[in-house]
């Protein structure tokens, strides 16, 4: 089964996720500038969420980090090993997921970060113990090669993996770990109108100035902040077969995922990246939710809904969001009368004020709880 999930939600003034120069990301669409948030920064918003672990569990979910020098001294600790034995062995880590299994200079990184699931550290924790419990001596621990720990390392391609390593893969240089082909494909989202990129211009003030003389006067710092405001259009979709089958070492994989795949579409309906929030609070809630589940493996994605940028005008009373949710409901009808792509399921959700339904078969759901148990349904 193919789940695909369509989404508008509109942003007051924000920075969700930065380029380079610290400017909201951006890319030209139908021929205009739009704003963008990337799929990177919508993945790391989603899998790092408290809601989404809440649902299923930590113990399901992977950590993506360079230290694994200092997860398996951790490990090793808990097994009893000789701490001048760890800390001669910690900097040997650091070569994981190197082609040639070289130390990194920086013996307390590695140096590509890498998707964990907590059997990968377990299994290279287990591997290294057995090699330092034939070694006679300090100075055997020291000659030991990187290369030959990682390449000591075995049963990767049968080793559990967790469900954000499931949905949104894994690639990596290492024997050690098996690569992992994502589940999950995920849009950039970007914008149903046309961006308008504007700079707060701030100053600091320093409260024990008094403001009496030219000393004590004026701001402590001055600085500007690039933001916009913009509706944006996200979509992704999911192969439940592929996810099954990255699945396929880890214990009650089917339940998992009855349960992972309502509480993921939970997850990013009410989760908004983090970028800048402190000083933009940008949490908004989505105007619509259309989720589309098909048998025949056909993605599609509504983005040329708003190939055109949406304006507010008299057509829509002057409202940005109600004519970004009726561009999407034209062209999904648009497209199920064009092509006639066989939907199983096809779920919308499009809160108040705005009552705007597609013209062919869906079932409409009043609340987002509604939803999520109609997505539930489709699973039992």
């Amino acid at each position: 089964m193919l789940y695909e999930i369509h989404m508008l939600k509109n942003y007051p003034p924000v920075n969700l996720n930065r380029d380079e120069s610290g400017a909201p990301k951006s890319c030209m669409f139908g021929g205009t500038t739009r704003g963008r948030v990337s799929s990177q920064c919508l993945k790391r918003s989603w899998r790092t969420s408290p809601l989404l672990a809440q649902t299923i569990g930590v113990e399901h979910l992977g950590i993506r980090t360079r230290k694994l020098p200092q997860l398996v001294a951790e490990k090793l600790t808990e097994m009893g090993v000789n701490r001048e034995y760890i800390d001669a062995v910690f900097p040997k880590i650091s070569g994981f997921g190197n082609k040639d299994g070289t130390e990194n200079k920086d013996g307390n990184y590695t140096a590509q970060i890498i998707f964990y699931a907590p059997e990968d550290i377990q299994a290279v924790a287990e591997s290294i113990y057995e090699t330092l419990k034939d070694c006679q001596s300090l100075k055997e621990v020291k000659g030991l090669k990187a290369k030959e720990l990682q390449e000591a390392v075995k049963g990767a391609q049968n080793r559990p993996i967790t469900l954000d390593m499931a949905l949104f893969g894994r690639m990596v240089t290492s024997n050690a770990f098996r690569d992992v082909e994502a589940s999950m494909q995920v849009a950039h989202a970007i914008s149903t109108n046309k961006l308008n990129m504007e700079s707060d211009y701030f100053t600091a003030m320093d409260d024990l100035l008094s403001g009496d003389t030219v000393e004590e006067k004026g701001s402590a710092m001055i600085g500007d902040t690039d933001y916009n405001s913009a509706c944006y259009y996200s979509y992704a979709s999911l192969d439940t077969d592929i996810l099954m089958a990255n699945l396929k070492d880890t214990p009650d994989a089917a339940q998992i995922v009855k349960v992972a795949i309502p509480a993921l579409i939970r997850t990013m309906a009410l989760t908004n990246p983090s970028g800048k929030q402190n000083s933009f609070a940008g949490n908004v809630l989505p105007s619509a939710i259309l989720i589309e589940c098909k048998e025949e493996k056909v993605p599609v994605s509504m983005v040329n809904a708003f190939v055109r940028p949406i304006k507010p005008e008299a057509a829509n009373d002057y409202d940005l969001v109600k004519g970004s949710i009726e561009a999407l409901v034209r062209q999904v009808d648009s497209v199920q009368s064009s092509f006639g792509l066989a939907v199983k399921y096809r779920l919308w959700f499009c809160p108040a004020p705005y009552s705007i339904v597609p013209e062919c078969e869906a079932t409409v759901c009043q609340t987002l709880p509604e939803l999520v148990e109609q997505v539930a349904g489709t699973l039992a």
